[in-house]
């Protein structure tokens, strides 16, 4: 089928978001023009002073509740693309359905949209994650795009409420997804669109949506600001800066993968992991007290046990994934975690945190 290419007009759902507002970013920078959804009216006011430059580029529409049948029924029509990044991320539900029926209602939501009213649509592109392949086992694994996350599935199925928070989330991922593959499949043959699934892990990098306050960031930027540079909000051991991490990626680089999966004709009907390498969290840590000049923060920077990180030869990774096909299909690039936590700390330190 046919690729998208600037000035195509382009969907983005969410678009407030951290991930979301560089996905626009990257998309009116290349030359394209952004219809974006957000909540309320107020919410699009820091869009539009960011992105003036773009005049009427960009377009922003209030759908108050994603989850809403025909929430998306107006907002598709006209439209060349679709990129879907609106599903929460966090782990503090009680109820398992705060975080599943969102994912869920609103992923299946947009594409019912699409077969309905999307009769331009040439690609939707729907941001999963890595916590719907993921699995913890007893020995280091590789995952890859045929992987399911079965076992946060099966303890939510088991326990409801008393599963694990971080269980529910991925459970969230997983049936989203699982739900978006099925639906498409089934009304495949009667679109004119394609569907791609980037499936990122934890996404880092300098925030450019609506953010006054480190506490009020997003989960995983949240998280990187708390173990690096502010030391004092986490609490955690040298043990565990040393020990505990994943994947990354930067938000720059998972958003280059949103225009890239719009544009290349071999992303259509394909699962991409996109992850730029392993770490633990001393590995930015010491990425950080290598920063020259200095940032000026509101708290010394952590320190850990540096070189305990990856640089340790005895270091394990238990969760890894394999990039394979997103270097193959998207020629996608990555951010190191030295230029990462470089901008990350200039972006603190220029809103006095």
């Amino acid at each position: 089928m046919p690729t998208v290419q600037p000035p195509a007009k382009i969907l983005v759902t969410g678009a407030n978001g951290f991930v979301a507002v560089w996905v626009v970013r990257t998309l009116l920078e290349r030359g394209y023009t952004v219809r974006g959804t957000v909540r309320s009216a107020d919410k699009g006011e820091h869009l539009k002073k960011l992105f003036s430059s773009y005049g009427d580029k960009l377009e922003l529409v209030v759908v108050e509740d994603i989850t809403k049948e025909g929430a998306f029924d107006e907002v598709v029509k006209g439209v060349d693309a679709i990129e879907h990044t609106a599903s929460p991320f966090h782990f503090n539900a009680e109820d398992p359905e705060e975080l599943i029926g969102p994912a869920v209602n609103g992923t299946v939501g947009i594409l019912k949209s699409a077969v309905k009213n999307g009769s331009s649509v040439k690609r939707v592109v729907v941001t999963s994650s890595c916590a719907a392949l993921l699995e913890e086992r007893d020995e280091p694994t590789v995952f890859t795009e045929k992987d399911w996350n079965e076992k946060a599935v099966a303890e939510v199925k088991e326990k409801g409420r008393e599963a694990r928070n971080v269980a529910k989330y991925r459970a969230s991922k997983v049936l989203a997804e699982k739900a978006a593959w099925e639906y498409y499949n089934q009304n495949k043959a009667s679109v004119n669109w394609e569907m791609s699934v980037l499936n990122p892990p934890f996404v880092f990098g300098p925030a450019i949506h609506e953010v006054t306050v480190p506490s009020a960031l997003n989960t995983s930027a949240q998280v990187w600001c708390n173990n690096i540079a502010h030391p004092t909000s986490s609490g955690a051991t040298n043990e565990f800066l040393a020990t505990v991490g994943q994947e990354w990626i930067d938000v720059r680089d998972l958003a280059e993968a949103h225009a890239l999966a719009l544009e290349k004709e071999a992303a259509g009907d394909e699962r991409i992991i996109v992850s730029s390498s392993v770490y633990k969290w001393q590995d930015f840590i010491d990425a950080a007290n290598k920063v020259s000049p200095p940032p000026k923060l509101s708290q010394k920077l952590a320190v850990g046990n540096p070189g305990a990180g990856s640089a340790n030869p005895n270091t394990v990774h238990m969760i890894s994934f394999d990039t394979s096909k997103a270097k193959s299909i998207l020629g996608l690039k990555y951010r190191t975690i030295d230029e990462t936590t470089r901008d990350t700390l200039a972006d603190f330190e220029a809103r006095g945190w």
